[in-house]
């Protein structure tokens, strides 16, 4: 199916679709990775060209929220730093160690975090006292998740959400704010990456990208309008479908 003409507006509407998703719980690589598999894009191809259109998604977002003032980048130079680090370390990382033994722990980890999510009925719907100093929190998480999304990848945009609440205090407007930030970063190192290797499509990476670009602008607008109440739904559900995903994956298509 990659030389048919509906190949192009599949993959506009499938990045629009997964760039509105990701831009308020994270999550839109379950959408595309799919659709780019079914029309018949190698494996490596697929990764590489998720990474070029999420790029834009996660740019889109983040550059959003910056104008709108729910990110501040002078606050978050040092997440960005470590995050860059982290992920250009896990990037190298995953082609030199196996990731099977990470991949089996994550779905555990996500459901960890949908108990703390249902046990906590107002999380995020307003800024409370954070847990941890920003500096000490974006060196110990930066590094952390910049790795795992270098070396791994699924969920990140949950546990970077999830952190950004329950250490820094953020409500969780704010708190995927700054997720897409981090995640733009991370993102950009693995598609270097990638696209050093050759498995980068552009004919296939634009459109999705375009998509990205217009679906994450609808989704980043809803966020800063709607705030916690309409967040909380959408990432719940996307945790679960994580959840499912990674956990079939792992444990039972093996």
């Amino acid at each position: 199916m990659t030389d048919s003409l509906w190949t192009i507006p599949i993959l506009f509407l499938t990045g629009a679709i997964a760039g509105l998703v990701d831009s308020i719980a994270g999550g839109g690589g379950l959408i595309t990775i799919p659709v780019m598999l079914s029309i018949g894009l190698p494996p490596q191809v697929t990764l590489g060209t998720n990474k070029f259109q999420a790029s834009f998604g996660s740019f889109t977002a983040a550059a959003y929220h910056v104008h709108k003032k729910n990110v501040d980048l002078k606050d978050a130079w040092l997440g960005i730093v470590c995050t860059l680090i982290g992920a250009a370390i896990g990037t190298w990382g995953v082609q030199q160690i196996d990731a099977q033994a990470l991949g089996k722990v994550i779905p555990f980890l996500l459901a960890g975090i949908l108990v703390y999510t249902f046990f906590t009925p107002s999380l995020g719907e307003v800024d409370s006292a954070p847990k941890l100093r920003k500096n000490v929190f974006y060196l110990i998480m930066g590094l952390a998740l910049g790795f795992y999304d270098g070396f791994f990848g699924p969920g990140v945009g949950s546990f970077w959400a999830i952190a950004f609440v329950a250490l820094l205090g953020f409500n969780l407007s704010r708190a995927t704010g700054y997720t897409k930030l981090m995640n733009f970063v991370s993102n950009i190192v693995s598609l270097i990456v990638f696209a050093m290797g050759g498995n980068v499509w552009p004919v296939f990476a634009i459109p999705m990208a375009v998509g990205q670009i217009v679906g994450a602008r609808l989704g980043s607008g809803l966020v800063v309008k709607r705030g916690a109440a309409f967040i909380r739904p959408v990432f719940v559900t996307m945790v679960v479908i994580m959840i499912f995903k990674v956990f079939y994956d792992k444990f039972i298509a093996q």
